[in-house]
């Protein structure tokens, strides 16, 4: 006789405490077997050594530790295609409901509703439950239903329909833990078993503590300053910490600035809901009328950081070296690339999603399709970082740019590849041809 069980399975929502759909499953009446799968669709595309994959071994290594050794049970944890893998659960348990949480980008959404499918076909429910967000999909529209397409009225809205006692309910997970799958042996998996080794760039702790929260809007803005930010968004990202823990942080420390960081990452995601098209296509049509020069040298050049502008390069470098990069320098390079060297915005969304641990598709695209000027609540395209005044600004004493450039006093450190006048005028020039 097959075990009757309720599944639930982990996919970016890396924590055994407040999770919403382990808490939901873990009320199910039958006992739970959480699951990780390593999807092959997503590992085929990733580098050998992806950061991000040793990051999610060892997290997943983490919990699975703590559930066997506290309370007898585990994570079965998998590699393959989902529904290849659900099909064979189904050959050893007596499946009830498959409960797990929300994802919002394209593949995932295909992939669920096939997941859906296949369960029902068989009699099981498939149901999932908002957790990595505050607010999704069309739940911030304005009056009419529409979306917003400009952040400002989207937070005003967002903090009107907030409610801290809803909003930021705590879910007691580990209290029901007694409620898991006891059972022992469950498949394990090393790095080597997905085909991958470990990466040597280390995921940050993320540093949200009371001082970086107090004094962030006088700290975010320079790359130089070791905690002026806070390195959460990879953990938002694999979920390793809750989005309500960190809202009430904000809320408690009473900081707008840091609050609003957390909602525009919400902004970007439902308008990867709304608009889906966005992921290659420009929000605003006319821009990808865009004669972008894409020249294949250049590109490689501002990869490899050796475009001769300093804050450009030593960001790359970090980015190369850390999978990370400060937001401020994100603007810069990106504004760069699209605006100085004319190339397409999507070749530099495509390498920052290979590169940066926090990489979010819907923030991804929206951020470069703000520094192309395409995009939703995007920067007009006459505005053009100068990237020497922005040295000025931001990194005066060139600390950073010393850590990541530190030949750049010397004569084999390259030249300018583009002079900043001719670049501006040749970017405003095929722009206003384009857009008008």
């Amino acid at each position: 006789m097959k075990e009757r069980i309720s599944i639930f399975w982990f996919r970016r929502d890396l924590r055994l405490e407040d999770n919403v759909g382990l808490y939901q499953a873990l009320q199910s009446g039958h006992p739970v077997l959480p699951i990780f799968i390593f999807d092959t669709d997503i590992l085929k595309k990733l580098p050998k050594d992806d950061a991000r994959v040793t990051f999610l071994h060892r997290q997943l290594t983490k919990m699975d530790k703590e559930l066997r050794n506290d309370f007898g049970s585990g994570i079965g944890i998998y590699h393959g295609k989902p529904v290849v893998i659900f099909e064979k659960l189904l050959g050893e348990y007596q499946i009830k409901t498959v409960y797990t949480n929300h994802d919002y980008e394209p593949y995932a959404k295909e992939r669920d509703s096939e997941i859906k499918s296949a369960l029902e076909e068989n009699g099981i429910a498939f149901k999932t439950f908002k957790d990595q967000v505050i607010f999704e999909k069309d739940e911030v529209v304005k009056s009419d239903g529409d979306p917003y397409v400009v952040y400002t009225p989207y937070m005003n809205r967002w903090k009107e329909n907030f409610k801290p006692s809803v909003d930021l309910l705590v879910y007691d997970t580990r209290s029901n833990f007694g409620k898991l799958l006891k059972k022992k042996g469950l498949p394990s998996l090393q790095l080597k078993d997905i085909g991958f080794s470990p990466s040597k760039i280390e995921v940050p702790d993320y540093k949200v503590t009371p001082t970086l929260i107090k004094n962030y809007e006088d700290t975010r803005d320079y790359p130089a300053k070791e905690y002026g930010t806070s390195h959460l968004g990879p953990h938002l990202r694999f979920g390793t910490v809750s989005i309500r823990k960190m809202v009430k942080k904000a809320i408690e420390e009473k900081n707008e600035v840091f609050w609003n960081e957390l909602i525009w990452r919400e902004f970007f995601m439902q308008i990867l809901w709304h608009y889906p098209n966005t992921v290659n296509e420009a929000f605003r049509p006319k821009y990808d009328r865009i004669e972008w020069r894409n020249n294949e040298e250049e590109f490689e050049r501002w990869k490899e950081g050796e475009t001769g502008y300093l804050l450009v390069d030593a960001g790359m470098r970090e980015l190369n070296k850390t999978g990370y990069m400060h937001n401020r320098v994100r603007m810069l390079v990106a504004s760069f690339l699209c605006k100085h060297l004319l190339i397409d915005w999507r070749w530099g969304e495509a390498y920052f999603a290979e590169k940066l641990l926090d990489y979010e598709m819907a923030s991804n695209v929206g951020n470069w399709q703000w520094a192309a000027g395409s995009g939703v609540d995007a920067a007009p395209y006459f505005r053009i970082f100068n990237p020497m005044t922005q040295v000025d600004k931001f990194d005066k004493e060139k600390k950073y740019i010393q850590k990541w450039v530190p030949e750049f006093n010397d004569p084999s450190y390259p030249s300018k590849m583009v002079d900043h006048k001719e670049a501006r005028e040749r970017c405003l020039k095929v722009y206003k041809e384009a857009v008008g």
